[in-house]
């Protein structure tokens, strides 16, 4: 029998599969990519019997390949807080799908396994910027503010390290980051026994730097767009500088808009922490959008539509 874990390349997916695989260690072919990269179905050939464990990446936009699979005969376990439209009817999917503003996968698979390894579910949580939901479920671990800042910082680099345009804008391959932490039971063994975990701080703090001189493009009393040049390290922190500007400015909705190489835009949205909603409905309206209620995107908006982007984003935030 064959396995296959299909995972998103950011700290959710990451720390989702690190907890399943803690608690039901299995020999599986890795299937996963930068973080916007979700349709991740379309490179698994299963066949009858295999087995395919998929982590935080929207139903919605591997329907079909989903489907190709359940029809030869794999079976199929699906953890996801994103969009899902109407889930197939199968003996052979079992899904675990929540799509409301405050949970994220690794909290789905925390629930599913009982709490077994509940600091890599409150660390993917802090990284998907859901910190209330994060604090919430680490009350059980009775951890100090010191051992919260260090998950804080663990989850945001694990997220950073997804973020980019191709694999080349990474630090870390997303299945070489899951290989380098899946050894490690504890999260603070992680942090203090990896180069990984050195490099990432490092990248990250360089970074962020560079991101807090971004050009403004437009901003009104509810809203602001960052505009983000055509550079790797622009592509790597487009996501959790976002991240970081909603907890700041908690009544206000956030656009990073970062230029591609051929003239085109890939976009971050953040909802206001004060209204975590709209913003997958709105990128949604746009060629290659897509997310969740809180946080969603455009891997690619032609640049004639940038425009149209900017009006529909602050009528949404009005």
């Amino acid at each position: 029998m064959k396995n296959f874990d299909v995972f998103n390349g950011d700290a959710d997916g990451i720390c989702a599969l690190h907890q399943l695989r803690l608690a039901e260690p299995v020999d599986a072919e890795l299937v996963t990519g930068v973080k916007r990269d979700i349709a991740l179905l379309k490179k698994v050939e299963a066949g009858d019997g295999h087995r395919i464990t998929v982590l935080d990446i929207s139903l919605d936009k591997n329907r079909d390949d989903l489907i190709r699979l359940l029809d030869t005969g794999a079976y199929v376990e699906y953890f996801d807080h994103h969009f899902a439209g109407e889930i197939p009817a199968s003996a052979n999917l079992s899904a675990h799908i929540d799509t409301t503003a405050d949970t994220c996968t690794s909290l789905l698979v925390n629930a599913h396994l009982q709490g077994a390894h509940l600091p890599w579910a409150v660390t993917a949580a802090f990284g998907d910027n859901m910190f209330d939901a994060a604090k919430k479920a680490a009350l059980p671990l009775g951890y100090d503010t010191e051992q919260m800042i260090q998950l804080e910082h663990l989850g945001t680099l694990i997220n950073y390290n997804g973020y980019g345009v191709t694999l080349d804008d990474l630090y870390f391959h997303p299945a070489d980051l899951y290989c380098a932490i899946q050894p490690f039971e504890s999260p603070f063994d992680f942090m203090a026994e990896t180069d990984a975990f050195k490099v990432l701080a490092e990248g990250f703090a360089s970074d962020m730097a560079r991101a807090e001189k971004s050009e403004v493009a437009a901003e009104t009393t509810c809203t602001v767009v960052l505009m983000l040049p055509d550079e790797a390290w622009a592509r790597r922190v487009s996501g959790v500088y976002g991240n970081q500007l909603a907890r700041e400015h908690p009544e206000r909705a956030h656009a990073l808009v970062t230029v591609l190489d051929d003239g085109h835009y890939r976009i971050s949205v953040r909802a206001p922490f004060s209204n975590k909603t709209g913003a997958d409905a709105l990128c949604m309206q746009f060629p290659s959008g897509g997310g969740r209620k809180a946080a969603a995107g455009i891997n690619v908006l032609p640049a004639d539509m940038l425009d149209e982007f900017i009006t529909a984003f602050q009528q949404q935030y009005a």
